[in-house]
């Protein structure tokens, strides 16, 4: 028996890239999960069911920085999966955006990148944890980054989204623990996935350098993350609240 047998989960930004070996790790683990993402979740669902062979999950299309897409995407949920004891708050604007000096940033750019990567997170536990509240459990697991630690120049929309989930996780745990749910970060260090290899000419550069400030001197991929996902998704975390858990190879240390 899985971890999450009987339990649905969220992944937002789940069809495709790290979420989607989200989505992939959780089914595994027996939760039933809605991948919620603006294109190709139900083909991702379709997919990750075909593997384990039964309906573990199902795609929900929705802009999660829109309220009523977010609420209709959350009474689907609810309708086809149940009360949700899980969310992943994985969503956001990343791989597409180019590098750009702080002064030459578009405003509307810069709320693009806070709409997805900050008010997405926000609409999502606003319409989810009611759910959490009313059966006195839950875990909500909010995606960061690393380089809310150590910064990264050119990217100041994306790293300062990224230091607000941090803010965000801890005043959260303060709001919810009341109520018996735990509200935790993963925060992934630089991870090889299609994302930056549609970006090479960028994180090439980078990989090197990001490489030799780590204690585990090795590219990171998906799969190096699933064991934290779990752990703050099950209840081997079940006392553990308002923390980050960074998965960079020691590249940060916390």
């Amino acid at each position: 028996m899985g971890k999450l047998e009987n339990r649905t989960a969220i992944v937002t930004g789940g069809a495709t890239g790290i979420g989607r070996q989200y989505a992939e790790a959780l089914a595994r683990e027996g939760a039933t999960v809605a991948i919620v993402d603006l294109a190709d979740c139900e083909a991702a669902a379709a997919e990750i069911n075909s593997g384990l062979g039964r309906k573990a999950c199902l795609g929900i299309s929705a802009d999660v920085g829109d309220e009523a897409a977010v609420k209709g995407a959350m009474a689907r949920i609810l309708e086809n999966a149940g009360p949700i004891d899980v969310l992943v708050n994985n969503a956001a604007i990343y791989s597409a955006l180019a590098p750009v000096a702080f002064a030459d940033i578009d405003v509307a750019q810069w709320d693009k990148v806070m709409a997805v990567n900050l008010r997405g997170p926000f609409l999502m536990v606003k319409h989810a944890a009611p759910t959490m509240i009313a059966r006195k459990c839950g875990k909500i697991i909010n995606v960061s980054s690393g380089t809310a630690y150590k910064g990264m120049p050119l990217m100041l929309h994306y790293v300062t989204s990224k230091g607000g989930i941090l803010a965000f996780t801890r005043a959260l745990s303060r709001e919810l623990g009341a109520h018996n749910i735990c509200v935790n970060t993963l925060a992934p260090g630089l991870i090889k996935t299609e994302g930056t290899h549609a970006n090479s000419g960028r994180t090439a550069a980078a990989r090197d350098q990001v490489i030799r400030s780590r204690a585990l001197q090795r590219d990171g991929y998906p799969a190096d993350l699933l064991g934290a996902l779990i752990f703050l998704a099950s209840g081997d975390s079940d006392f553990i609240t308002g923390q980050t858990i960074v998965v960079d190879g020691g590249s940060v240390n916390t």
